[in-house]
């Protein structure tokens, strides 16, 4: 059984209407934001380990960039005393599996990773692009890094799979989040902010269900808890973007649950990118005679 938030009803994903009525149903003011940074940090960090909390298993993995939010998840799970392990995927130049050793070395989390060579890439594109029936290069890309980070934690006999899923949208990490708060107008970005809540549906929900019940994952994502999104969209937008950093308060919340400071400031990178399957295609597109990446990846479609 997959689970995402609970919006799987019976082996189904529930319908875009009744996501977003759930995402409207506990949407606030922006009158009403907390101000006080400290105050917000320390409920923010109480959230986060309770929401991990009680999505724990006997045996868990991790999809595992090195980034904060995957850092922040495997280091609560260690501290609630879970067996768990993280996995990475990447091609060759791939940031998130340099950060990945970097962090499980330091923390000494059970830690396993595959690095892809351009065959094995193009074989996981050809299945995502065929269970989503879909060649959108963003979809393919993205959902490539869930397909085979899940194939590894499948083959590891770990059908449970923790994810950061949710954590970009409720602490602004998107660039449409830095363009909706030019000229310091930081209600638009907390209405950016529920808007992107809303439009995950159709843009990651659909991709990362099929993806998980394709290969039988429990699919835990614990920034789509209700309990902490509201949590953290109670926090104004003012500690979640300025003109140097992204998803401030969570980094913040980071250091104060004790991941060092190194790993929760990480810079984000989106996770085509940190596995660095985006340069994989373009190398295949440029191998099967494509001049662009989206008429290579729409071939694997026929």
């Amino acid at each position: 059984m997959t689970q995402i938030l609970g919006i799987v009803k019976e082996g189904r994903l529930i319908p875009e209407d009744l996501w977003i009525k759930f995402v409207n149903s506990f949407e606030n003011n922006f009158e009403t934001l907390e101000t006080n940074n400290e105050r917000a940090k320390r409920e923010l960090a109480e959230a986060i380990i309770n929401t991990i909390k009680k999505r724990i298993a006997a045996r868990a993995g991790v999809l595992f960039s090195g980034g904060v939010d995957s850092s922040l998840i495997a280091f609560v799970l260690k501290k609630l005393n879970c067996s768990f392990t993280c996995y990475t995927v990447g091609i060759e130049g791939s940031d998130d599996i340099a950060w990945a050793k970097k962090v499980a070395e330091e923390y000494g989390f059970n830690f396993k990773y595959k690095l892809l060579n351009l065959n094995e890439l193009e074989i996981v594109l050809k299945s995502v692009i065929k269970i989503l029936n879909d060649a959108d290069i963003v979809k393919a890309s993205v959902g490539s890094v869930l397909y085979a980070g899940g194939k590894l934690a499948i083959s590891d006999n770990n059908n449970v799979l923790f994810g950061g899923l949710g954590s970009e949208e409720i602490f602004a990490g998107y660039r449409r989040h830095e363009e909706a708060l030019q000229e310091n107008n930081f209600e638009a970005l907390h209405k950016e902010c529920w808007n992107g809540l809303k439009n995950m549906w159709k843009r990651d929900l659909t991709r990362d269900f099929a993806i998980a019940k394709h290969l039988g994952l429990d699919l835990r994502t614990p920034f789509l808890d209700k309990d902490l999104v509201k949590a953290a969209m109670s926090i104004h937008p003012m500690f979640k973007l300025d003109k140097e950093n992204k998803k401030i308060i969570l980094r913040e919340a980071a250091e104060f649950i004790g991941l060092k400071k190194e790993f929760a400031w990480r810079r984000k990178q989106a996770a085509q990118y940190g596995s660095n399957f985006v340069n994989g295609i373009e190398k295949l597109a440029k191998k099967n005679g494509f001049k662009f990446k989206k008429d290579y990846l729409q071939s694997l479609l026929k």
